[in-house]
This record gives C-alpha cells, structure tokens and sequence, in this order.
C-alpha cells in the first residue's frame, strides 16, 4: 500500500492496533504516535507507574533505611554466641571477706594479689577521674597508654598528658605511655586499634606486672566496681579469665538499657600467655560486677569526635547525625545516636528494645565518688540530661 510517497507495512496485526494500518492518509508524526499508543496499551498502567515510582522510592528506602532492615533480620542470617557461664555474685559490706570468697566457692588468701588497671585513654578525662577513684583503693599500679591518633586515622590531641595534674592522687602508682599514630588512610579501624593494644602489652610488662598479679582489661567507661576488685584480689582458686557482667548505661546514669555488656574482664597473669584483648575470652562472667557508661560526655564536641573516631565509625551514615542540636535531642530522649536498631539476636529481644531507652531515677549503687563530687558531675546522675556546647 502505497500513500503520499512513503509506505507502510501492515501485514501482521494483533486486533487492537489493526486501525493504525486502515487508513490511508495521515502524516508520519500522526501515524508514530500512533504507533507508541499502541505500544503502551500493550502494558499494565499500574505496573508502568510501579516501575517509574515505587522502585526509585524502594531504593530510596534501602538507601535510608538499608541498615535498620539489616539489624531486625538479624535473627535469621546469624544465631546468638554460646550462651556465659554465669556465676553468682555475692557482697554486702557487713559481710567479711572470708565470708564472701566461702559464699563464692573459694578460699581467703593471706595477702591480696597486686593489682594493674589498664586502659587505652582517648578523651574520657570524667570518666576515668569516676573510675580511678572507684578502683584507688584496690590497684597497684594504672596503666594508661594514649596516642596522638584515633582507631579511625584522625589526629588527636593527647588529653591525659595536657591534664595530668588532676590525677595527682594516682601520680605515685601510674604508669604512663604514648604511641604516635600510624595515620594510614583508608585502613580498616580495628588495625589501628589492635597496634595500641599491643603496645599496651609492653607498657605492662614496663609497669612491672607479674605472673599472678590480676590484670583489668577494660575500656575507661566499662568501670568494675571496687568491692569486686577487692574480691578478686582477696580469694584464691578464681578463673583464671574472668568477664565481668556490667550494667549498660548511655549517655548518663539516667538510661539504663540492660545488664549485657560483658567484655570487661579480669585476668590472673601469665607471662608469654596473657594478651591485652577486648574480646571474648573465657565462658565464665561473673554477675553484677560495674557499670558501663557509653557515651557519658559533658560536652557535645566530645560526642562529636567520639563518633568520628571510634572503630564503628562507619555507623555515621548522614553529616546530619552530626549536628549539635540533634545530638542534644537525642541525649534527652535516650535515643540511638546512629539511628539504628538494637543488636540483639532474637525478633523478641529486638522489638522489645524499639524505641528510645526508659528513664531510671534511681541513683542507688553508683559509683561513690559520683555521688560525693555531685556538683562537679550532676550531668551523669538521672534528671540532667542537658550538655554543654564547648
């Protein structure tokens, strides 16, 4: 068929189009959008308009939100660690210690074994003024080494060596030591951070530690409480490795979210055998043994840097997360600074944990010197929720 000099072909049709080839004048612009209706009536509206909308709005979605579907799936592509050993923890103050290492299974030694207190220190000067004083009492010798960086590559200042002069009560017992940072771009985190506790080893055995002597490894903010030390230092035939069970608490005193943090631990140590790790080590977890108190800042630049310079700092998914006064709401709300779900291994343990943590108001078995020096740290007691801008 022949029309105007041009042709067309309309030797196969489907008997929805079939008009398109039936007539015989028309310009080529009319018959081509004619052609394209007809091609478009062959698809389903609503799955063209999911198509254009819906998948750039799901992708958007995993994009926001990608991580939190992670967390709550969690449950079906990872099973839970071996459950701990609990063992029960036994103290009152009226209770002598012979008492208390019988109540626990074990003997009363004649003397207390030393004890070393060692940390890696970042820029927690509060914290570990509340746990220094806690620990005073019991430990031999602190052992704190700093570096000019943080696990992430940034460049820091060296906090404890600038304020020094405050932990004037610990002087004569600490030994102090600093490693310049590697600053390797790029680098997984954890690299960084198990060169500093390498190097920690060595600052030990530079402190003088022995075998038998009991050996804390812990962060600064994961405090054991000083009537556990003094148990641990009193009794014989304890675990040789022992994790101690602490309260989780975020942000302050006031948001407790619950008793599982557990990498703290106490060690009896063995010269070529003992290693400075944070990570689990024995089955063993002694009951009600601290408090852990993540996040405990009195100034918000110090949330700041601590989340730019952790090793999870890959949780920083939006430059908003950063923002001051979003970080000041989330502290008063006892929300997740990271916007993220709980890390829990069971459906249940997850949805029982959505949403911002409970207030507690009882300020009852904190650490003493917390409560003695109220007024210089009334921001970690329950009530005070807001920080400082310096």
């Amino acid at each position: 068929m022949e029309s105007a000099g041009y042709y067309t072909n309309c030797k196969k049709t489907d008997g929805i189009c079939e008009g398109i080839c039936d007539g015989e004048h028309g310009s080529k612009a009319v018959l081509s959008m004619s052609r394209l209706k007809c091609a478009l009536r062959g698809f389903d509206l609503k799955a063209l308009l999911f198509l254009l909308i819906g998948v750039p709005i799901i992708i958007f979605v995993i994009y926001v939100h990608g991580q939190k579907v992670t967390y709550f799936l969690r449950p079906i592509w990872e099973k839970p660690p071996k459950p701990f050993t609990v063992l029960p923890h036994y103290y009152h103050e009226n209770v002598s210690m012979a008492n208390l290492c019988k109540l626990h299974g074990w003997k009363i030694r004649e003397a207390p074994r030393r004890v070393f207190d060692a940390v890696l220190f970042s820029n927690e000067l509060d914290i570990l003024d509340i746990r220094w004083h806690e620990l005073s009492p019991y430990v031999s010798e602190f052992v704190l080494l700093e570096s000019n960086s943080t696990f992430t590559g940034l460049e820091k200042k060296l906090h404890f060596k600038e304020n020094r002069q405050k932990f004037e009560f610990a002087e004569s017992r600490l030994t102090y030591g600093m490693i310049g940072g590697r600053f390797v771009k790029g680098e997984n985190p954890f690299v960084e951070e198990s060169y500093q506790r390498v190097a920690l080893d060595q600052l030990l055995k530079i402190a003088g530690i022995t075998d038998d002597d009991l050996l804390i490894m812990s962060d600064v903010d994961e405090i054991p409480s000083g009537h556990t030390i003094n148990l641990l230092r009193w009794c014989d035939d304890t675990p040789e490795i022992l994790h101690l069970q602490l309260k989780n608490y975020l942000y302050s005193f006031q948001f407790m979210l619950d008793d599982k943090s557990w990498r703290a631990s106490v060690h009896r140590y063995r010269a070529g055998k003992t290693r400075y790790a944070h990570y689990r080590q024995t089955d063993d977890l002694l009951a009600d043994s601290g408090w852990h108190c993540s996040f405990c800042f009195r100034y918000i630049n110090d949330f700041v840097f601590k989340m730019k310079a952790y090793s999870h700092v890959d949780r920083i998914r939006f430059s908003y997360f950063l923002n001051p006064k979003r970080i000041q709401h989330v502290i008063c709300q006892g929300a997740d600074l990271f916007d993220m779900l709980p890390e829990e291994y069971t459906f249940q343990e997850i949805i029982a944990k959505l949403g911002p943590i409970p207030s507690t108001y009882s300020a009852v078995h904190l650490p003493a010197y917390l409560l003695e020096k109220v007024d210089q740290y009334r921001y970690l007691l329950p009530g005070n929720c807001m920080r400082e801008s310096g």
